[in-house]
């Protein structure tokens, strides 16, 4: 039969197609859902997935409650379904918030360690340009730029102050006043 038979503009008829194929997605949908039991369903879940599907299935059907209110020529906005629509929204972005902080990115202190040791380098030196925190700073003598490995035979132990070619240790220059 053609729309104008049927007693409804011709300019409509792909809408109410659309429409009709719409509601089939969702019969489908539902008589998945409520073929299987609730609990079995539920047990396969995490409790956030839990609250999402509860939303979803609440937020379902009180939206399908809103266009059957459409359909009957009533006002939903003046029905109680409009502000279960509108908590169940504020509820949907509290689980969408808990679930944008449950996937945001977490501080690795190693790797950040690592990161800043690796970004403090300074290649000429061939070290790092700061002490890494926890452990002492090496020492270096002048004539050859690295820490002494073994003690001074004069002494017995490593010197505590670079030497210079001669031998002897720097001496302060006295400040001028």
């Amino acid at each position: 039969m053609s729309a104008e038979e049927e007693g409804y503009p011709a300019e409509i008829q792909e809408q109410l197609t659309g429409f009709e194929s719409s509601v089939g997605v969702i019969n489908s949908m539902l008589q998945t859902m409520v073929s299987m039991p609730r609990n079995d369903l539920l047990q396969k879940l995490d409790p956030l997935d839990q609250a999402k599907l509860d939303l979803m299935s609440a937020y379902t059907l009180n939206s399908l409650f809103w266009m059957y209110l459409v359909t009957r020529g009533q006002n939903p906005r003046e029905h109680g379904v409009k502000q279960e629509l509108e908590r169940i929204r504020g509820v949907m972005t509290r689980v969408k918030d808990i679930t944008d902080r449950k996937k945001a990115a977490r501080l690795d202190k190693g790797a950040t360690a690592r990161f800043l040791r690796h970004a403090l380098y300074d290649a000429e030196e061939g070290r790092a340009k700061r002490p890494t925190p926890g452990r002492a700073p090496k020492t270096t003598t002048p004539q050859t730029g690295h820490a002494p490995k073994t003690p001074t035979p004069q002494t017995g132990h490593a010197p505590k102050t670079p030497t210079s070619q001669t031998g002897r240790a720097p001496t302060k220059k006295p400040r001028k006043k």
